[in-house]
């Protein structure tokens, strides 16, 4: 049985060998993506000792970043790993980046402090950077404690402690950003730590990034310069009887290497050999057997090595002991083709035998076992295969420690970036396994709010900005069935017929969440609908409902199929349940959402992906009429709109027409918002759907939803991402660029839609889902959390209340915050989800607004 445990926030206190700070080279987070904790960025360990790095941050502007922590373990028997403290940094000192490198040795931790590159937007400047910093902690008798600093440089930039070394008496410091790169050296004195030199290489490009890596085995260093020609070089100098550092031989360059390879973005140096990782790379295939690995690292015969670019590789040098010369002698990379793998990303020996981390390999990560030959070639290649090895995106093998029969293995991008860590013990046998798992608590971003109405006064309700609104209630993701990595998505509300209740259905990235908020001031969580067994966590799930049925989606989530889930089933439950749901329409895989139009007892999944009849991504009809029995009667796709020409929508909305154009009184007509155009169908005849109409607009950059006004006259579109584009535009006539924009339809005659009005926000932030009820528009917009304007001439929208559900991004124009509204319910409560926040229920107060 492998042991779990949840950390808890622990006080510092009561809590060799190299341990090389490999890093896995982790993407830069998308605009989308919540800020990482990256628990297990860096792992160490020091005989009974164990450290793992959670450096926080995500590198995205003007996003609250959590603070670095390193949490410290330490072994008991039978080998088991206790979680034994923490270390941080003061209050009101900037700790972002810290625990970003480790290394470990005797009684000595090092740690990097290595401040995140923050991205400047479009015709902004990029705020400062930090020079970094390495914090010394020494062990005594109840654990790590803090011992000062070493004396780094103070210029910005220089990325000082992003790699680490230690061996006895002498650590090193890798400057990446220190002009082309340089290491420091620091000798250990009766009175502390002491600058020693550095080390430098002639000839750098600026982009260098010398000191990026650092390996030790004795007098000798070996330095990787990932940036170095484009390509990437390794360096191997050696010190002096006087205590200088000589390069020996040349800059070392593998003639198989491609450009950007990031040669050097690790090292790992033992005597006379030295092996250089690549994770980047493109390069010539070459033939190793996997005959001779053991039979848990054995992973099918003999293979070629080689692959696509970006599979990684490693490469081996020999030091001739006459000339000095570093020589090549071999190559080694993924032997099982992955498209992609970032072999070489992070190295250890573990025995005879080298480890190397891929973290992209496979989509989770994985670690390869090699057996080399005295003269650098490999001999056999297997993986190492254990119990707990992290889902899609983990990065398995991104970091790695060993220390005699115990491994330390970091999977920094686990749990959407939360981070999970593996301890592994190798049995006498020699077979390695999983002796637990460890990872970082689950934090809510805000508390609870429940029991009372909290009034909007002096522009914020509790922890939020707000304007002419009161918050009922929040919710957040803890509460509504959320754990680790969990993430709320789309959301809509239904009201049973029988008794009148009223219900949120929230969906979240791995489950919907059913919310009985009747009394909103006091919601109560009945339980959760799990996604699909086998499907993946995504973000995008989408919910409406026919009758007492709820029909839920999921985009990017592989086999999910279309859950069908009896509402009626939540009347009188009493504590919460984990449901299943009564019947998996698997005519669709995943789509991205599911319209229904409640009069006609239909439903159209569009965005159809991953299997099943996807309709070009356009309309995938199905007949609900007996709600329980789901039926494809169809496809519905203009084969025009959308970045591929199919058809795709993003998103419809289909209703029975009632407007002014008496052509198509009567009719099921519906609206598609398809990345490039609005598109509109005539569905009545599910056999012979036709085309009435697209049309565009200026500075298309993604259309992504929209609604008719109640009387079918106007339709009301939302870009998802033209605030982000406009931030690029150098015309001055994007009107995105100054606020958040909305396309204003006439629609009076469906064969030639009008865009009659570009409506402009308060702020910047980018829209995402907008619904009209009455006089009234609710657009859910991402940062600036949910607005109400008052539409009663819809050409002319007044803005006249707001709550924002993401106070702490100044409202620019990025993707986090508010994802959807619901504000159909007849008591006038309005629900929100929001990202990485929760359920908001919320009262529009602007009634009495002049």
């Amino acid at each position: 049985m492998i042991r779990r445990f949840v950390l808890a926030s622990l006080v510092v206190g009561s809590m060799g060998a190299l341990a090389v700070p490999a890093r896995a080279a982790s993407p830069e987070p998308t605009a989308s993506a919540p800020a990482q904790v990256m628990f297990g960025r860096s792992v160490a360990i020091a005989g009974d000792w164990a450290f793992v790095g959670e450096p926080g941050g995500g590198g995205r502007p003007a996003v609250a970043a959590a603070g670095g922590t390193v949490w410290v373990f330490r072994r008991g028997l039978p080998s088991q790993w206790q979680a034994a403290g923490t270390l941080t940094l003061p209050d009101g000192v900037e700790s972002v980046g810290f625990g970003a490198a480790l290394a470990a040795d005797g009684t000595t931790l090092l740690v990097g402090h290595v401040p995140p590159r923050v991205f400047a937007r479009p015709g902004q400047e990029a705020p400062p950077e930090g020079a970094g910093m390495v914090h010394v902690y020494t062990r005594a008798a109840n654990g790590y404690t803090a011992a000062g600093v070493l004396p780094a440089p103070t210029e910005g930039g220089t990325r000082f402690g992003s790699a680490i070394a230690i061996v006895g008496d002498m650590a090193y410091v890798g400057a990446p950003g220190q002009g082309s790169g340089m290491v420091h050296v620091f000798r250990r004195t009766a009175q502390g730590w002491a600058a020693a030199g550095m080390i430098m290489a002639e000839g750098l490009d600026e982009t260098a990034a010398f000191g990026s890596a650092i390996a030790v085995d004795g007098d000798r260093v070996a330095v990787g310069a990932p940036g170095q020609g484009g390509k990437g070089a390794a360096y191997v100098f050696a010190r002096g009887a006087d205590g200088a550092w000589t390069l020996e031989g040349s800059e070392l360059a593998s003639r198989r290497s491609s450009d950007n390879a990031a040669f050097g973005a690790t090292v790992l140096l033992s005597g006379d050999r030295l092996l250089v990782g690549a994770p980047a790379a493109n390069f010539i295939p070459q033939v190793a057997p996997t005959e001779g690995a053991d039979a848990q690292a054995q992973a099918g015969g003999r293979r070629r090595f080689g692959g696509p670019s970006g599979v990684g590789m490693v490469v081996s040098f020999e030091r001739n002991s006459n000339s000095g010369a570093w020589i090549e002698r071999g190559l080694m990379t993924a032997y099982d083709f992955p498209a992609s793998a970032a072999f070489g990303a992070a190295m250890a020996m573990a025995g005879d035998e080298l480890w190397v981390g891929a973290p992209v390999s496979g989509g989770s990560g994985e670690i390869y076992r090699v057996q080399m030959t005295p003269t650098g070639e490999v001999a056999s290649m297997g993986k190492l295969v254990v119990d707990s090895m992290g889902g899609r995106g983990a990065q398995f093998g991104g970091t790695l420690a060993v220390a005699g029969s115990n491994a330390l293995i970091g999977m920094p991008g686990d749990i959407q970036g939360e981070g999970t860590v593996l301890f592994l013990n190798r049995a006498p046998g020699g077979t390695w396994r999983t002796i637990s798992t460890a990872f970082p608590p689950t934090k809510d971003r805000f508390e609870m709010v429940r029991g009372k109405e909290v009034i909007c006064e002096n522009g914020v309700a509790a922890s939020f900005k707000c304007g002419n609104t009161g918050l009922l209630a929040f919710l957040p993701i803890s509460k509504v069935g959320g754990g680790r990595g969990s993430h709320m998505s789309d959301n809509w509300g239904w009201t049973d017929p029988e008794t009148g209740r009223e219900y949120a259905l929230a969906g979240r990235n791995d489950g919907t969440a059913f919310v009985d908020i009747t009394d909103p001031e006091n919601p109560v969580y009945l339980g959760n609908l799990p996604l699909t067994p086998g499907a993946n966590p995504a973000a995008w799930r989408d919910i409406k409902t026919y009758k007492t049925y709820a029909y839920i989606v999921a985009d990017g989530a592989g086999p999910h199929g279309m859950q069908v889930f009896n509402l009626a089933r939540l009347r009188g439950v009493k504590t919460p349940q984990e449901f299943t749901p009564d019947y998996l329409y698997t005519n669709i895989a995943s789509a991205h959402n599911i319209v229904i139009n409640e009069e006609t007892g239909f439903a159209y999944g569009v965005g159809g992906s991953a299997g099943g009849e996807q309709c070009g991504g356009g309309l995938h009809m199905i007949d609900i009429r007996e709600p329980a029995t789901p039926k494809f009667v169809g496809c519905a796709a203009d084969g025009v709109t959308g970045r591929r020409g199919t058809g795709y929508s993003h998103d419809a909305v289909c209703i029975v027409y009632r407007g002014p154009d008496t052509k198509y009184q009567g009719h099921e007509l519906c609206m598609g918002s398809n990345e490039t155009a609005i598109s509109l169908q005539d569905v009545t005849d599910k056999q012979n759907p036709k085309l009435i109409s697209t049309a565009s607009y200026p500075f298309v950059s993604y259309a992504h939803q929209g609604w008719f006004t109640e009387d079918h006259k106007y339709f009301f579109l939302d870009d998802e991402s033209d605030e982000i584009a406009a931030q690029r535009d150098t015309t001055g006539q994007n009107m995105a660029a100054k606020g958040t924009r909305t396309m204003i339809y006439d629609v009076t005659d469906l064969d030639d839609p009008v865009l009659v009005k570009e409506y402009i926000g308060t702020v910047r932030s980018s829209d995402h889902n907008l619904y009209i009820k009455g006089n009234k528009a609710y657009l859910s917009n991402y940062g600036s959390g949910l607005r109400i304007a008052d539409i009663t001439d819809p050409t002319n929208p007044r803005e006249v209340a707001y709550l924002d559900t993401y106070p702490d991004d100044e409202d620019q124009p990025q993707m986090v915050g508010a994802w959807s509204v619901y504000p159909f319910f007849k008591s006038g409560t309005i629900i929100i989800t929001s990202v990485t926040e929760g359920l908001f229920l919320v009262k529009d107060r602007s009634q009495a607004v002049p």
